[in-house]
């Protein structure tokens, strides 16, 4: 007979413990020394109790009062060198873990900064970031104390194993009554155990989503007054990750209370075949005590091992999704990529068809058209149309399915993504301002820019005169989501960043629908400086922004409807003219 594959959760679960051990192999030495101290700290453990019965058979029962004291002062060094190994196993551990988990961390981070767009758009937020905080968090608990837990606690056990049968084979077979007991027992729960662990992991990472999706929106939530229904929707996967955690913890939980009844059950045989041995000569009461005090601690090293098993599950569930992460391909060139030196800003998008999923309908359709250098162009069509999807390919998020999209003649996909993407300049709908200061948030395209660079752009971006009359100037500490500058001056500071950047080609997603009229003419006139002798897109939703546009390309569900000049489109008196009859008032 062949032998049976493992399951995929086996391999699942053993690919995610290699991928840890793969970030401690750089602390083998350490490691060593600390394996070193766990076998010194469970020996000193084992020590003990054979003493005790060593003394009461010897030093007690003979009368011999100095060796007594000999004996409590070696116990007493015994216990102060088992502590101290301890306290020293336990920091040199936790030193390791954090090292190691830090790492971990870092290259998750890392790899999330490396993943392609596609990635994030088939996940939560709240999902990316359980999998930073709370799996790590787990994992770094395991490492912390699981290790030492379960190292400790097979070395204790074989060796009181030793030791019990040195000194009475009989009482040995007694107390190994319960092992049985343990096995049967403890299968039953970690087989639960395991896979509602997973289910938790999964709950939590559920539940972040969506709290991360509420607080993000909480806004539009309160406009709406759709409060009570969040409040439904929180208490629905709350609920599950309620229940996913109880019957976890449940299960988990039995362990100590049946290893309890064990112990007691353990504690009683020896008691009473020990007691009757003693009565006919084949033991002595110091091998009693000894032996009850090891009958005592028998059971400890398997409840040990029960709980910090259920513990490492809990982890590897929350490793199995942080290198799940990490083993996502990045996004990479390929060996051939060639270097951006610089770039016209010609555009030729040939024949170009793609879909997201890879099959099916596609979302955009024979896309063919040309943008020459320094030209504007507005993209125009009803949601849906695909006009963001045009400019996601021209940055390479995806790669079209069919045709090709060249720049200066150049097919975009045997350039260096990074290199093409610093030669794309981006004005959004919604400024993002990241943690820090305005001229941080400036420069944050170009890095090496100096003061007089900065405030030069912002001044070009119509900015300069609103930043140098708040407190700090320059140096106002800012954020995305807790600032009190206006969603407009926003727009200056981002309009600001790409006059820095001074990239090739600018791309505009309606920069001014969301302003007041006097910000908007700000803007407008930022704009207009920003496009001079520039190759630009833009993605209109107001028809009004684009009379002034040198080709309008008209899309509809994923195919161009029409495409030239504001007036000539209008003088067809087809799809574009009622589109835009539609969009004016009245």
């Amino acid at each position: 007979m062949p032998e049976p594959k493992p399951s995929m959760n086996a391999r699942r679960s053993m690919s995610a413990l290699r991928g840890i051990w793969s970030y401690m192999a750089g602390y083998r030495r350490l490691l060593a020394v600390v394996v070193g101290l766990v076998v010194l700290s469970s020996a000193l453990s084992l020590l003990g109790p054979y003493l005790i019965g060593y003394a009461i058979d010897h030093e007690l029962a003979g009368g011999d009062r100095s060796g007594l004291v000999r004996m409590v002062i070696l116990l007493a060094v015994v216990y102060a060198l088992g502590s101290v190994s301890a306290i020293a196993q336990n920091t040199l551990m936790i030193g390791i873990a954090q090292k190691t988990v830090a790492s971990i961390r870092g290259a998750l981070f890392r790899r999330l900064l490396e993943l392609p767009i596609a990635f994030f758009a088939r996940r939560q937020q709240g999902d990316i970031l359980s999998r930073l905080t709370n799996d790590i968090d787990s994992i770094s608990q395991t490492l912390n104390t699981s290790i030492i837990q379960l190292s400790s606690s097979l070395l204790t056990f074989a060796g009181m194993l030793g030791l019990m049968v040195w000194l009475s084979p009989v009482l040995t077979l007694l107390t190994l009554i319960i092992v049985p007991l343990v096995y049967v027992g403890m299968r039953w729960i970690t087989a639960r155990t395991g896979r509602l662990f997973k289910e938790q992991q999964a709950r939590v990472g559920e539940l972040n989503g969506f709290m991360a999706e509420t607080l993000s929106g909480q806004r539009i939530i309160t406009v709406y007054s759709r409060e009570q229904q969040a409040i439904e929707q929180f208490r629905e996967r709350n609920e599950q990750y309620k229940q996913s955690a109880y019957w976890a913890q449940t299960y988990s939980g039995f362990i100590s209370k049946f290893m309890i009844v064990l112990n007691n059950l353990s504690f009683a045989i020896i008691a009473a075949a020990g007691g009757l041995l003693a009565l006919h000569g084949q033991v002595t009461i110091g091998v009693i005590v000894t032996f009850t005090e090891y009958a005592r601690q028998f059971a400890r090293p398997l409840n040990d091992l029960a709980i910090q098993f259920n513990t490492v599950l809990s982890a590897v569930a929350g490793a199995e999704r942080v290198f799940e992460t990490i083993a996502e391909e990045a996004e990479t060139d390929g060996r051939d990529a060639r270097g951006v030196p610089s770039m016209r800003g010609e555009i030729r998008f040939s024949r170009v068809s793609f879909s997201y999923s890879g099959e099916g309908s596609p979302v955009l359709a024979d896309i063919d058209f040309r943008i020459a250098e320094g030209e504007t162009v507005a993209l125009v069509g009803q949601t849906g149309a695909g006009k963001s999807t045009i400019v996601q390919l021209l940055c390479r998020f995806y790669d079209a399915d069919e045709g090709a999209i060249l720049i200066d003649g150049q097919d975009i996909r045997s350039l260096r993504r990074n290199e093409l993407r610093r030669q794309l300049g981006f004005v959004l709908q919604e400024a993002f301002l990241f943690e820090g200061t305005i001229r941080d948030n400036i420069r944050y395209g170009s890095p090496d820019a100096s003061d007089e660079e900065v405030e030069r752009a912002a001044a070009m971006a119509n900015a300069h005169g609103f930043i140098a009359k708040l407190p700090d100037g320059y140096d106002t500490q800012v954020s995305y989501d807790r600032t009190r500058i206006s969603e407009g001056q926003k727009q200056l500071i981002a309009i600001a960043r790409v006059m820095l950047l001074n990239p090739a080609i600018l791309i505009l997603d309606e920069a001014t629908s969301s302003v007041d009229t006097v910000t908007e003419i700000h803007i407008q006139d930022a704009l207009s400086k920003l496009m001079r002798g520039r190759t630009s897109i833009v993605i209109a939703h107001r028809l009004n922004t684009i009379r002034q546009a040198d080709q309008i390309i008209v899309l509809h569900q994923g195919r161009i409807a029409e495409k030239g000049p504001h007036a000539a489109l209008l003088g067809k008196r087809g799809y574009y003219y009622d589109l835009h009859h539609a969009k004016q008032p009245g």
